[in-house]
């Protein structure tokens, strides 16, 4: 008898133990499988472009402030003028729901006269929603005095 690889020639080539046909135990496990694995880096996808969006609000957000804190704090302008360039800034970037609740004042800082603009935005949690007034961030600018 010739032995071709591991199984002699003429003998049936890997017969099941149990009796049943082969494959029978995993039959369709692939296609489960992939929808499992797919469905689950799907959500990892999603997640990580949430936090994308998260920090870009944020980011934006707090860049808006700081921008309408240096132009409130400049000489010849108004804590209503810093108030607005931060309202146009977030409306023109990111939406007008996040700019709703915009706090221009005088404060000192670090020992300091200063302008102080705060935001207080709803946090993108599931897309663009999330609970309202939940990010809040500030802009300092120190006031300029002419003398």
């Amino acid at each position: 008898m010739t032995v071709w690889g591991n199984t002699p020639v003429g003998a049936a080539p890997n017969t099941p133990k149990s009796g049943s046909t082969p494959g029978s135990a995993e039959e369709g496990s692939t296609v489960v499988e992939f929808v499992f694995v797919s469905s689950l880096l799907l959500f990892l996808v999603l997640g990580v472009l949430q936090l994308a969006l998260v920090l870009h609000v944020r980011n934006t957000v707090q860049d808006a402030a700081a921008e309408g804190a240096r132009w409130a704090a400049l000489a010849d302008s108004s804590l209503s003028a810093g108030h607005d360039r931060t309202r146009d800034l977030i409306e023109t970037a990111v939406g007008e729901q996040y700019a709703q609740d915009v706090r221009v004042e005088y404060e000192m800082w670090l020992g300091h006269p200063a302008i102080i603009v705060t935001v207080r935005a709803p946090l993108p949690l599931l897309g663009l929603w999330g609970p309202p007034q939940s990010l809040e961030v500030s802009g300092h600018a120190a006031r300029e005095v002419i003398e």
